[in-house]
């Protein structure tokens, strides 16, 4: 180890993830992480966090006390998949943590990847925004399980909330999952009769009713919906891992597949025309209210 403090390597560069780097780091923690193929927006969030990078994969598990994914849930196997070999090479093995938006099969299929190499995962859902810059006490929720959950527990000390299952792996991203179909099942059920209402003319209508009887729903819908845009490209895939953790048509997984193909819609319309009449219709209604 490079010296005694604890080591975290926090692979994902996103919003998530670096901000939480950044928690670890100003709290006392040894922070490492890579930058291999992520974008100049990747390497600024990087810089700002002061995080240290280290982009070889056989390094970062040599020196990680703790490897920490937080990815898209897409690409979640993908980097477990890439450390197996780096960890079966190692005799010390770091705990890894899998922090990512997947279902419980997807859990047990990356501990089983991971066992293969001799390492033991603990499985994490995170709920909660990043950890603000300027707020040190405020930061989401790790809900954490497995054998190693109390081990992971001990990054307490560097200011990540933890709070540990007495449950198998599984049950962490389990609750994940329950909580993101509900919350951002919410927004994207909003998205939906928003925009059969604007196209049915009613737009207008709609917001009236909501403002009358269902003041909170209203705010809600205020407040989400158009800060959904620029991330609805990672909730796809989420989606579809809520659709598998719902299980089958008859238990609503059909809801979140549907869920999935509106935010693939609105990603592509944002990335190529956020002033287009789908997107604007939505912001006019959330921006109409008079509140």
């Amino acid at each position: 180890m490079a010296d005694d403090r604890v080591t975290v390597a926090v692979i994902g560069a996103g919003e998530m993830g670096s901000a939480v780097g950044r928690r670890l780091l100003r709290m006392g923690a040894r922070v490492i992480t890579e930058l291999r193929g992520r974008s100049e927006q990747s390497a600024g969030r990087v810089a700002d966090a002061g995080l240290e990078v280290m982009d070889n994969d056989e390094s970062l598990a040599r020196e990680a006390n703790f490897i920490l994914s937080i990815v898209p849930p897409g690409v979640a196997c993908a980097v477990a998949e890439r450390f197996r070999g780096p960890l079966s090479r190692l005799a010390r093995k770091p705990i890894f943590v899998e922090c990512n938006a997947v279902a419980p099969k997807t859990v047990h299929k990356i501990e089983t990847m991971l066992s293969a190499a001799g390492c033991n995962i603990v499985d994490a859902g995170i709920i909660g925004g990043p950890p603000p810059a300027n707020d040190p006490a405020t930061g989401p929720r790790f809900y954490a399980c497995g054998r190693d959950a109390q081990l992971f527990a001990s990054l307490t000390r560097y200011g990540l909330d933890i709070a540990v299952l007495d449950r198998p792996v599984g049950a962490a991203s389990a609750l994940k999952l329950a909580y993101a179909g509900l919350t951002k099942g919410f927004t994207s059920l909003s998205t939906a009769m928003i925009g059969a209402a604007a196209r049915h003319h009613l737009a207008d209508a709609l917001r009236a009713e909501l403002a009358r009887s269902q003041p909170d729903i209203m705010v809600r819908i205020e407040r989400f919906v158009p800060a959904m845009f620029p991330k609805a490209y990672r909730w796809i895939a989420e989606m579809e891992q809520i659709a598998d953790f719902a299980d089958d048509e008859g238990n609503g997984a059909l809801i979140y597949q549907g869920a999935a193909r509106l935010y693939e819609r609105i990603a592509a319309e944002f990335e190529n025309d956020p002033a287009c009449e789908s997107l604007s219709a939505l912001t006019a209604f959330c921006k109409s209210s008079g509140r």
